[in-house]
């Protein structure tokens, strides 16, 4: 089959076995819609400056409009003869349009139609990803209200260090996903730059006009320098470095659930209908869904080496490697799209375990550096109260108690400027009561924290009705 992209200088047919070698119709077919979008906006901007009649780009928007939507039909047979999708699209243009179908391609390459597409691509799975980051972090806040007087043991190495109010923690989760959105809007305006009509790498001698298909685009700005932008998928890395951090993220949180819905932990009890059972031990309830998303973690970041790899050591300016970007790409975002689908009911429907935190809460001595920062506020240089409070510490482990159960007089024995006044710092509800620094585990700087967090992540109000009652 003649291909539009095959000219007269070759003398013998594509063999089949490269035809195979070198398709990539099975992975960017996804790219339709935005490719017609941008083949319709390039057309209208060829009959701005003369090289379309009004006619001609009325039939080619005609035309391509109902190829989408054959496409969205799943009545387009692809084929690898046509290798990507812009030839499939291309190609049934002519057939259906002939001489005015082909003029289409004028003073454009398929290097920067495929950036151009890729870009269109990209910004939408952003503007996606970001509303899913969005509803986690309402998911966490919303956890706030309902867990607000829930003391849980705060970890440092995996060994119990503090005492901090549950909320605190959710919305740490929050604080995570706020830079990972920050860094996905900061990426999208290096995305939302218009490559289409750079052409192959040097321009072109047509009079068109790149200005306006960015303006019928949406893009922000057009790009500079035709040979660099020919070669550039920086914006396809680093989408899939700002996707890996958020994987990252989720791992993190997916590890802690697990551990937390142990029998071991007890701390959370998983909604059932995010965890799987065992095909052999029926009183199994495990946390599938957890663990994949724990697992897939390594496979978006998987994408982010390909890609670095990929671009290492490509000479300027296009070449075929950059076809091997899209399924990284692809993967990396519908990985962390269906992570993050999974990930806000998840959090809305597990329940804390009050009693069994309650129960085990006192265990660790929590207090014991709220005692330590006591003697400071009483004079004792650091050094001296973390040494002392640690020799309490050991008196307690040796009876099998709290810090707050040794007796005064024994307290003494320590250091004989120890009085009744400690009391009112140990124990783990007055532990918490006693933090005052802003951002930390207070419970009016957790307050202060939860209402900024509700105004930042509510829904904006209705608009007002067109019909008010009267």
């Amino acid at each position: 089959m003649a291909t539009p992209s095959r000219s007269g200088v070759f003398s013998k047919a594509t063999d089949r076995r490269v035809e195979r070698f070198t398709e990539s119709i099975s992975f960017d077919h996804r790219l339709y819609a935005h490719d017609i979008a941008g083949s319709i906006a390039h057309a209208q901007m060829l009959a701005k400056v003369g090289l379309l009649s009004p006619d001609e780009a009325q039939q080619i928007e005609t035309a391509l409009t109902e190829i989408g939507a054959q496409i969205a039909a799943g009545e387009m047979p692809f084929s690898i003869e046509l290798e990507d999708i812009h030839m499939h699209i291309e190609t049934a243009l002519i057939e259906r349009l002939g001489d005015v179908g082909r003029k289409l391609h004028t003073a454009r390459s398929r290097n920067d139609q495929v950036s151009t597409d890729l870009r269109l691509w990209v910004r939408d799975a952003i503007d996606r990803i970001d509303a899913r980051l969005l509803d986690l972090q309402r998911a966490f806040v919303e956890r706030c209200e309902s867990d607000r007087d829930v003391i849980l043991p705060g970890y440092t190495h995996l060994q119990r260090a503090q005492p901090v109010l549950a909320p605190h923690y959710w919305l740490a989760y929050c604080e995570k996903f706020e830079r990972d959105r920050r860094r996905l809007a900061d990426c999208r305006r290096r995305v939302n730059i218009c490559s289409l009509g750079v052409a192959a790498l040097a321009g072109t001698t047509l009079p068109i006009d790149r200005h306006d298909v960015a303006q019928r685009l949406g893009f922000a700005e057009v790009a500079n320098n035709s040979i660099d932008v020919s070669s550039d998928r920086d914006f396809v890395l680093e989408t899939v470095f700002c996707l890996s951090l958020i994987a990252a993220h989720l791992s993190t949180w997916a590890e802690e659930w697990i551990l937390w819905s142990t029998i071991e932990f007890n701390f959370l009890t998983l909604p059932h209908d995010f965890c799987t059972g065992s095909s052999i031990m029926p009183q199994k309830i495990n946390p599938d869904v957890l663990e994949l998303t724990r697992g897939k973690s390594g496979r978006v970041i998987g994408s982010l080496v390909s890609l670095l790899t990929l671009i290492k050591g490509l000479p300027l300016a296009y070449n075929r490697d950059l076809q091997e970007d899209k399924p990284q790409l692809f993967d990396a975002v519908d990985t962390v799209e269906i992570c993050l689908e999974l990930a806000a009911p998840l959090v809305a429907g597990a329940k804390l375990n009050r009693e069994a935190i309650r129960a085990r809460l006192d265990r660790g001595h929590l207090d014991a550096t709220t005692l330590m920062e006591f003697l400071i506020r009483q004079g004792m240089p650091q050094r001296t109260a973390h040494h002392l409070v640690g020799e309490l510490v050991g008196k307690a482990l040796a009876k099998g108690c709290r810090l707050a159960d040794l007796p005064l007089e024994e307290l003494q024995s320590s250091h004989p400027d120890l009085d009744s006044r400690v009391y009112d710092i140990l124990g783990v509800e007055k532990a918490v009561s006693a933090f005052t620094s802003y951002g930390s585990t207070a419970p009016r700087e957790v307050e202060r924290q939860l209402q900024y967090w509700k105004a930042k992540i509510s829904p904006p109000p209705a608009p007002p009705s067109a019909n008010p009652p009267s």
